[in-house]
Formats: C-alpha cells, structure tokens, sequence
C-alpha cells in the first residue's frame, strides 16, 4: 500500500529505540514470543506497523502501515511505541501524517497493556492536533476495534477502500444479527464516519490533493468573493453605470452600483420590491451551491458527514484548491433546510480549516433550519448553537455569499459577521414574509408589503450595514 502511493519516490522506514521485552509479553502468554516469530517469519516485518517518510503527489508526509498479517495488524506495546513515534516524528517535521490502517484491534495476549495503547496514540494525536498538523487515514479490509476508533476514525480526514470491514465491534464480537452494511465502507460513508470510498486506482491523486489542501501553511489570503452567476436564460441583470434602478420608493440612489469582476463600475437590476426579491431567490432555475462551488474551485474535496451518525444532503462541505492552487475550505446551503447534520457538519468543517490556518468560504441559501419533529429529536437548536460558535471562534477569515434565501438564524449560523455579500438574486430577513404576515395576523395580500417593511433586499442590506456588497 505504502509504495501505491508513493511510487518512485520511495519510503524511508524509521524505527523507535528497542526496549527489552518480558518473555512471552507482559502477561507471560505462553507461546506468544513464538506467535511472533512465525509472524515475523510470513510477513517480513518486525510488527504490526511500520513508519517513515515519504511523498505523495510530491507532497511529504509522515507515513504509518498497518500489516494485517502481522498477529492481524494488532496493538500491542511495540506497536504503540512505533504509532507514537510516527506521531512524534510528524510533530517534529510539521509533516502531515498519513496512516494506512487494517487492524483487528488490540492483541488479546498483552491484556491491558495493548488496551491502553490507546490512550498513548489519543495523547499523540492531540498533540499534533494541536499543532495545526493534519491527519489523514486511509482505512482497508479490515478496520476495527481500537485502531479504528483511534488511528482511523480520529483522523481530520477518513478515505476507506471500497467494500472494507470498518466498525468498532469485529465481525465476531458484534451481534449475530446485525446488519453488515453498517460495517462497511459504504455503510459508514452512509453514516457519515468516512469522508469518501475512494478505488485504490485514485487513491494517490486523492490523497495527494488533501495532502495540498490541509497543509500545513503559512499565512493564506482570505477567500475571494465569488462572482455572481447569471440566471439561465436571462439577460444580464447590470446596466450602464448611469442608469437608475427603481426601489419600493422611487428610484434607487448611486450604491447601487458596485464594482465589477474586472474593475469596471456597472448598476445591478436590483429587485424593485421585497417581493421581487424573495420570488428572484425562490425561482428555480437560479443558480445553486453546485454552480458556485464549480466556478470557485478546479478541485474539490468534500467532507462528508457529521461524525456523530448523521448527513445532510442539503449542505456540501470540504475543502477546494482554487486555480491559484490555493486552499478554501467551504460549507455551502444548497436551497433546503438545513438539518442538524448539517450544521454539526458545518461546524467541524470551520474548525478543521481554523486549526489548519485555510480561510472559509460560506455560501448562504436556506429557507431555514429545519423545524421538523425529527430535526428537534436530532439536537436543531444545540447544532445551530454549535455553528454559531464556530464562526464566532474562527481565527482565520471568513467570506460569505449569500446566493438565495437567508432564511432567519438557519442562515446567519453560517454567515461571517463582517464579510458577508449578497447577490441580486437573494434576500436575508429575520423570518420569512409570508411567516410574518401570519404572526400579525395579516391578510395574505399583504404579504408584499410585509416583505417591504422587513427590508429584506440585497441593496436594503447593504444600506444597513449587515451586507458589504452586492457582488456582479
């Protein structure tokens, strides 16, 4: 595995300092030290894991290999000392740290001393956690036990080989009953436990663009404003820069121009009313995150899932090299409501990229978080609460265009407090107008006047100062 993804390049093994060892283990495990040695003798190695270093894609990286012939890629004390040693070298480099996992958990004949293997490997990866290192893992057949729920599954990043066996419990511990699917590859990148099942053939590409996008980096630009994308089949909505645009009240004043992709000054058709503005957000053939995410990035590298069981279709989250080759990392609404997956998501998506020092791109478009029974059993307000915070705690810069509805908090969860934009095709308003109308108890004719009052376009936005621009 290690030389599918290194190729040429090569790999230079590292080895910890030996310690001596008990016969037959710290539990005296008869035959043990003879279990090891046929081992040894089948696999050519002296452990379950190797480590060292290498490159990928021409990016180095600190590289660990689990060989599950090896005593079935099991954690034992030498192996956590070897696993904490790669973390260690990571840490020293400031490498980023690629962990080729197939374990069958701890070894049975070190008892507790190879359960607690773990908590060293825990301790490691805080540490390079902490030092804004990434850590990738690429899980194979099988992954289970406590390398999974350490090495694997504790990774910023989790790419699985189709059809591998990934769970927690393996395949003779879990219930007699359960479903399979749940512990494979596809089953867990259902779940939301793996960012992406990804064919050995493109597995080296794949991991060699994550390799560019996390880093680590010294200082990046803030992530540029995307440019407005056009309606299909409409003419452009700008005019001549001394051109008028009619308002609920006449005709707009001069902000209404701003400043064109090229430097050019051009006045945006704005919506005349508020609802203009909220039927221009609504139409379907507006463009969408997809469109936006395209124009923005070459290459894309979704993030997938919230980590605690839950996804959310409607929201696309990871990381993108702009053609400058530069990394941004995004969370973009797709036009439904977001669910509580979907901000977890979000969340852990905004914190990844501020521990990595990558600027954040947030498109907006929701009619609003999802208020369902099921939304609420799921955690809606504590998964709102959690994006909030994410924002507010980022360090590096956040930019964000709303390209639709801004449908109350489900939308301002994930808006940058100081760099937000909006499009002419959107709005962004405390509550939806035909909610309001309701609430005080209005006739439906007098929804549009209620839009009006809410001051929900984009150039009433701009003017009260919760938009900096409306982009062209």
């Amino acid at each position: 595995m290690i030389a599918l993804l290194t190729g040429a390049t090569g790999f230079t093994e590292h080895r910890p300092p030996p310690r001596p060892r008990p016969p037959d283990g710290p539990l005296g495990w008869a035959g043990y030290d003879a279990a090891r040695r046929r081992a040894a003798d089948r696999t050519g190695e002296e452990e379950s894991v190797v480590y060292g270093t290498g490159s990928v894609g021409g990016r180095a990286c600190v590289l660990l290999s689990f060989e599950f012939g090896f005593m079935g890629g099991s954690l034992g004390g030498p192996t956590g000392d070897r696993l904490t040693a790669a973390y260690e070298l990571a840490l020293t480099r400031r490498s980023p740290l690629l962990a080729l996992v197939a374990t069958g958990g701890s070894r049975m004949q070190e008892g507790m001393v190879a359960l607690t293997q773990l908590q060293r490997v825990a301790a490691a990866s805080v540490r390079l956690r902490a030092a804004g290192i990434p850590q990738i893992a690429v899980v194979r057949d099988p992954t289970t036990g406590g390398g999974w729920a350490t090495v694997g599954a504790g990774a910023d990043v989790v790419l699985a080989l189709p059809g591998a066996q990934i769970g927690f419990a393996g395949s003779r511990v879990r219930p007699p009953d359960a479903d399979p699917y749940a512990y494979s590859a596809e089953g867990q990148f259902a779940a939301g436990q793996v960012d992406a099942v990804v064919p050995p053939g493109e597995l080296a590409p794949a991991v060699a663009h994550w390799l560019h996008a996390l880093g680590p980096h010294e200082a990046l630009p803030a992530a540029p404003v995307p440019r407005a994308l056009p309606t299909p089949g409409e003419p452009p909505r700008t005019e001549p820069a001394d051109a008028t645009t009619a308002g609920a009240a006449g005709t707009e004043p001069a902000d209404a121009t701003t400043e064109g992709a090229a430097g050019t000054k051009s006045a945006l058709r704005l919506p005349a009313t508020g609802r203009e503005a909220v039927a221009r957000a609504r139409d379907p053939r507006r463009p969408r995150a997809e469109a936006y995410l395209a124009d923005c990035f070459p290459v894309r590298l979704p993030l997938h899932g919230d980590r605690s069981g839950g996804t959310d279709p409607g929201l696309l989250t990871g990381f993108g090299l702009r053609a400058d080759g530069h990394p941004v990392a995004y969370v973009a609404q797709c036009g439904t409501p977001t669910r509580p997956a979907g901000y977890r998501a979000a969340a852990r998506t905004i914190r990844l990229a501020d521990r990595l020092g990558v600027p954040v791109l947030t498109l907006v478009d929701t009619p609003g978080a999802a208020n369902d029974a099921e939304a609420e059993r799921a955690g809606a307000g504590a998964a709102i609460a959690d994006a909030f915070a994410a924002i507010a705690a980022a360090r590096v810069p956040v930019t964000t265009l709303v390209i639709g509805e801004g449908g109350s908090g489900g939308a301002l969860a994930l808006a940058s407090p100081d760099n937000t934009h909006v499009t002419a095709d959107s709005y962004f308003s405390v509550i939806a107008p035909e909610l309001a109308a309701a609430i005080l108890k209005r006739a439906p004719s007098e929804t549009g006047a209620t839009a009006d009052q809410l001051r929900l376009r984009p150039q009433d936005l701009v003017e009260l100062g919760i938009a900096r621009s409306v982009v062209t």
